[in-house]
């Protein structure tokens, strides 16, 4: 976490600490479960919209829908929309969402290194 003093000099809106923070809401946004997978699908791909969702197993049409939107409001993901018929709606990550994706895989390898660690302990918790 950011240290008060690492903070000094810079617009309260980048305090994840203070509830009516920027910095707050963006964190928010991005670290759910929905989102961090999407960017994790898209990676370095550009995908349409029932590819993504292929990709995202248990992610309904409406959670899908509402995170794009979001990931897209936050320059995350770009949506390029073709004039055909039916027309033709294609994702890819933005430079920022790259940048947040090494972040996300880091998550994962995270993930990876301590599943066997985590699934211990929560038999030892359970029991």
């Amino acid at each position: 976490m950011v240290t008060k003093q690492l903070l000094k000099g810079l617009p309260e809106d980048a305090d994840l600490r203070r509830a009516d923070s920027l910095a707050r809401e963006i964190f928010s946004d991005v670290a759910n479960k929905w989102a961090l997978l999407i960017i994790e699908a898209l990676g370095e791909r550009t995908l349409r919209f029932g590819e993504l969702r292929h990709e995202v197993e248990g992610v309904s049409h409406k959670m899908l829908t509402q995170n794009l939107r979001m990931l897209e409001r936050n320059g995350l993901v770009g949506r390029k929309v073709y004039p055909t018929v039916p027309p033709r709606v294609e994702y890819t990550l933005t430079e920022p969402g790259r940048a947040l994706r090494t972040t996300v895989d880091a998550m994962c390898g995270w993930t990876h290194q301590y599943l066997g660690h985590i699934e211990d302990a929560r038999r030892h918790f359970d029991a």
